[in-house]
């Protein structure tokens, strides 16, 4: 006998076996993981990565009507319902709810509800319903906090994979839990760190042969040391100590703790336990972006691809049998062919190809590009040289060309020397910090004898649009910048820059030119902060101070980045060209000792050099290794 016969009831086969023999599993409670949700970065950015992306492709509904044949249905109850789920509520929002539900709980809920004549689903967060009663293959019902109780068939309920039963998921996030812990309470120490004035704990040592304290001096020294921790006035400050004393920290110091280190580490975590590559989330420490297209394809096939299936199928299982008129052969498929198109001029070839003709008419072309019909546009015209059984394409009556030796390619014209390119950054970034600090100024009314305001709230307001700004002006310089390293690299290597585009500098230029455009905006919100908690009537003054220190680094921060984007370019270049060693060359009249000391050091072109950094003016580097950094990379190739 090959199947179990269940005398027509499927879920006997479960009465009365539980998991008692194994320990139970301790997850979390629901509210736990929305907070979890709210609290770690890492855990959002993955999440919101998921379900951004599914959710803007878009989902059609079509009936087979053979094997090679398909019918696209936009007026069938599926579709209607897929469309606009609930009134208000768009597909793109039903499905962004429905991916972060599995992705944060493995459990995703619906409650199919009638509304008129129309049907809906009704998205309910994972909190506020669950599954109860029943057995290991089926729930009895489904409760929520009012009461109210939904038969299984009245709930679309999409769930992932645990152990011990077919009736809900298992949370990436349980998996993750000690981690995510840690990295929390890293942030705590940190946040207290900042809070003490940026001091890590110690302790002070007074020595044996110092004179007795009287309970005056006690106090008085006590209230000065603590006005240099938490609300004291004089954080970050330097306090004096009496009688030989000595401060001894106690703990890890911030270099030791390696904070930034392990964020990244979280994040790589999260993505991992989410199944998605570092790269396609921000971490883009081994990224070249030599290979965009093959990740574009890698990202909607490996990574959203599973899960793009098991939403159709959810739907088709769960939706489509309640639903009225002739279901049969109906199933839906998300446009996926949207996202995965070429270019237009790949399209267009592909399609004449295939069709053996013209195929788009002289108005058809118009309306595309929003211009008026015209008459007789509505003809195709087909060239002389294109016979209906004839040939395949307009194409392949064209003469063949004779071999011609490749023209010799070359720096373009529009580009600069790096020097020049570097100076017009700074000249750009500074005039553009001016601005924005002018702007502050007179919010904050710092020329009118008024109280001091809420610097940071004036600050804050507007931030957004700052730093899209910022970002613009770093990534325009940037990808000249980028270039030009490069350039200074094929002209000696690889003069026709076969096997390199320009294109494929553009996302690593704008990952740089964010990232440089969050630490200039924030180098400002750290010494704004800084006037805002010292107060006092002076506070004009030093607003005033801290704005123009603020412009100064502005023309320290132009020289890093654009260390870092010409040294990227040159990078990028040279793996390109196949060359595969690389030599650190020291620049500037003062340089540092550590990069005086790597002068001439050779290593592999992927490895990182006695500093830690993989070129100069790597952002992946200690602060301390690259600010103001003017050296730079020559190349080779074994043997």
């Amino acid at each position: 006998m090959a199947f179990v016969v269940s005398s027509g009831e499927l879920a006997t086969t479960g009465a009365g076996v539980t998991p008692g023999w194994a320990p139970p599993a301790l997850r979390a409670a629901p509210w736990e993981y929305a907070e979890i949700w709210r609290r770690q970065p890492q855990v959002r950015t993955v999440i919101g990565f998921l379900s951004r992306n599914i959710a803007s492709i878009g989902i059609h509904t079509f009936r087979r009507l053979s094997d090679t044949d398909r019918e696209r249905l936009q007026d069938h109850p599926f579709a209607q319902i897929l469309a606009s789920p609930m009134a208000r509520l768009t597909q793109y929002r039903f499905i962004e709810r429905l991916v972060a539900d599995i992705a944060l709980y493995d459990d995703a809920y619906g409650i199919k509800v009638t509304v008129g004549d129309r049907r809906c689903i009704l998205p309910v967060p994972p909190t506020l319903i669950h599954p109860t009663g029943g057995n290991w293959l089926a729930p009895d019902h489904y409760q929520t906090p009012g009461g109210r109780q939904f038969g299984p068939d009245e709930v679309v309920h999409i769930h992932g994979y645990t152990p011990g039963n077919l009736v809900s998921g298992s949370s990436p996030i349980d998996s993750l839990r000690d981690l995510l812990l840690e990295a929390r309470e890293a942030a705590k120490n940190r946040a207290a760190m900042w809070k003490s004035g940026a001091r890590t704990t110690g302790v002070l040592v007074r020595p044996a042969e110092a004179p007795d304290w009287t309970p005056t001096d006690k106090r008085r020294f006590r209230e000065m040391w603590r006005g240099f921790t938490d609300g004291g006035g004089a954080e970050g400050g330097t306090p004096i100590l009496e009688d030989g004393m000595e401060y001894k920290a106690v703990g890890f110091n911030p270099e030791q703790a390696q904070y930034i280190e392990s964020r990244k580490l979280t994040r790589e975590e999260v993505s991992a336990a989410y199944y998605i590559p570092p790269p396609l989330i921000g971490i883009l420490d081994h990224a070249t972006y030599s290979n965009i297209k093959e990740q574009h394809a890698h990202l909607y096939q490996d990574t959203l691809g599973p899960w793009l299936v098991m939403l159709e199928q959810e739907f088709v299982a769960q939706i489509l049998p309640d639903l009225p008129g002739d279901n049969t052969g109906v199933y839906c498929e998300f446009n996926i062919q949207s996202k995965m198109r070429g270019s237009f001029e790949e399209q267009a070839a592909a399609a004449s190809t295939a069709t053996g003709g013209p195929w788009m008419t002289r108005n058809e072309m118009r309306g595309r590009n929003n211009l008026p019909a015209v008459p007789g546009g509505d003809e195709l015209i087909v060239p002389l040289n294109v016979t209906e059984g004839g040939l395949a394409s307009p194409r392949d009556t064209a003469p063949k060309q004779r071999p011609q030796t490749r023209t010799k390619s070359s720096r373009p014209a529009g580009l600069d020397t790096a020097a020049a390119e570097r100076d017009a950054l700074s000249v750009a970034l500074v005039r553009w910090t001016e601005r924005k600090a002018r702007t502050l100024l007179t919010a904050a009314g710092a020329k009118a004898d008024t109280p001091i305001p809420d610097l940071l709230a004036l600050w804050a307001d507007g931030r957004e649009d700052r730093l899209a700004q910022l970002t613009a002006l770093l990534a325009d310089h940037g990808y000249r910048l980028a270039q030009i390293g490069a350039w200074d690299v094929l002209d000696d290597w690889n003069p026709e820059a076969d096997g390199w585009s320009a294109d494929v500098l553009l996302a690593w230029v704008l990952a740089a030119a964010e990232h440089h455009a969050e630490q200039h905006d924030q180098a400002a919100t750290d010494a704004i902060g800084a006037v805002q908690s010292a107060g006092g009537d002076q506070w004009r003054e030093g607003l005033q101070s801290a704005t123009a220190g603020w412009v100064t680094a502005a023309a320290v921060r132009a020289t890093t980045a654009s260390t870092e984007l010409r040294s990227f370019g040159g990078h990028d270049a040279a793996g390109a060209s196949n060359l595969t060693r690389k030599i650190w060359r020291t620049g500037g009249t003062n340089p540092r000792a550590s990069h005086k000391a790597l002068n001439g050091e050779q290593v592999d072109l992927d490895d990182v050099f006695g500093n830690g950094l993989r070129w100069p003016g790597d952002g992946s580097g200690e602060t301390k290794e690259l600010v103001n950094c003017k050296c730079s990379l020559d190349y080779a190739k074994e043997g």
